[in-house]
């Protein structure tokens, strides 16, 4: 692990991880009956309590374990070939969060997840041989302010003067109150993101590390000082959090306007950041130990990424789609557009079976496409009837 990253270690286990109360015992999670272990960053973790509680109505299920340091720990384990030790956590049928003990050894996780690339994080200059890289439903990254203040965008050339001299030295009004410039560090996968649509290297971004996303929800959100507040958190935890923060629109380099993830600043449809205006987002990638042709090694594991990829035929009770969809996340089948490059380029998508109305209908409460019980029932220019809408094939 590189110095810098160990120097974050102590750090996350104050403010990553969810601890036993004192006097408690937690137990140990190699105990649980079928255990599959990930770690990386805590934006990816309300996804996947949803999706835990959920894998408890399946035929074989699958006691989902996660610890959450930061999303750049979902790689580091894997170049380092350390272990993971400590306390993680994982969630009951109903969705209640527990804690579990890691083996004093130490254990090898089955998994890392990150909201960026993991040759974003620092010390990591190629994935290991043996770890692949497999892309899952995309986050959007959110540049949020309080509902107190009273601005509503900003630009990247405004984020690369306030976080990369500064708020004080940044001198973009109204955000100019050090105290007021609150960030992570740089195993963050929003501070990665935003850094690089910014053009600042994420080891020199500015302002308070404040550790979690929630403390950053807090924070903000709280200030005593609101107009000159200033924070980031992905688009789902900014999105349940409405009653406090909201999403600025944001700039990006090549654009002469900003733009919400959503078409409005109260939607839910996600539309900009699917068909491309919004700039700030990124696949959730899982990083996972395979064999020499390619294939996950671990079979439980296999189940797992494979039902989130589509290599792996949905079992009966796992209603993915939907958990990705009311999370805040996107599906790659509702996406339009797609990069091979964190915050790069972007290019037409057009996925295998499309499932973008689907999507405005349950994320945004309705849709202006055809409803359909079968193909019979669509037009020609949207033919294939998938989830109760016609789609483009």
């Amino acid at each position: 692990m590189s110095p810098r990253l160990a120097s974050y270690v102590p750090l996350a286990a104050a403010l990553g991880l969810t601890l036993a109360p004192r006097g408690a015992v937690a137990a140990p999670c190699a105990e649980l009956p079928n255990p599959v272990i990930g770690i990386g960053g805590s934006a990816s973790k309300p996804l996947l309590a949803k999706v835990a509680a959920a894998l408890h109505a399946v035929d074989d299920p699958i006691d989902l374990v996660y610890q959450s340091p930061g999303a750049c720990f979902g790689i580091t384990y894997f170049v380092d070939g350390t272990k993971i030790t400590g306390t993680a956590n994982y969630w009951d049928e109903d969705g209640n969060e527990q804690t579990c003990d890691l083996p004093l050894t130490g254990a090898d996780p089955d998994f890392g997840m990150l909201g960026v690339k993991g040759t974003l994080c620092e010390g990591v200059d190629a994935i290991p041989d043996g770890i692949a890289e497999f892309p899952g439903p995309i986050t959007s990254w959110s540049l949020i302010a309080s509902n107190d203040s009273s601005q509503t965008n900003i630009s990247a050339a405004a984020v690369y003067f306030i976080y990369g001299f500064g708020a004080a030295l940044g001198q973009v009004a109204p955000w100019t109150v050090d105290a007021e410039l609150y960030s992570r560090n740089a195993t963050s996968a929003a501070l990665i993101a935003i850094a690089l649509g910014a053009g600042i290297p994420p080891t020199k971004f500015k302002g308070l590390d404040v550790g979690t996303n929630q403390a950053m929800i807090s924070s903000v959100g709280q200030s005593l000082n609101p107009e000159a507040a200033l924070g980031f958190v992905s688009t789902e935890v900014a999105d349940l959090n409405r009653d406090t923060v909201h999403t600025l629109a944001y700039q990006a380099p090549d654009q002469t306007c900003a733009y919400w993830p959503d078409s409005t600043a109260t939607g839910f449809d996600k539309r900009n950041v699917r068909d491309g205006h919004y700039d700030l987002w990124s696949p959730y990638n899982f990083y996972v130990p395979v064999d020499g042709g390619g294939e996950i090694t671990n079979p439980e594991t296999r189940r797992l990424i494979g039902w989130f990829t589509g290599a792996e035929p949905l079992p009966q009770g796992l209603p993915l789609l939907d958990i990705i969809i009311d999370n805040g996340t996107i599906p790659q089948c509702a996406m339009q557009v797609w990069r091979d490059e964190e915050i790069g380029p972007l290019y037409s998508l057009q996925p295998d079976a499309p499932c973008g109305c689907y999507f405005e209908s349950r994320a945004a409460g309705g849709t202006d496409c055809q409803t359909c019980a079968g193909d019979d029932d669509c037009s020609a220019d949207a033919p294939a009837c998938r989830h109760g809408y016609c789609e483009v094939i």
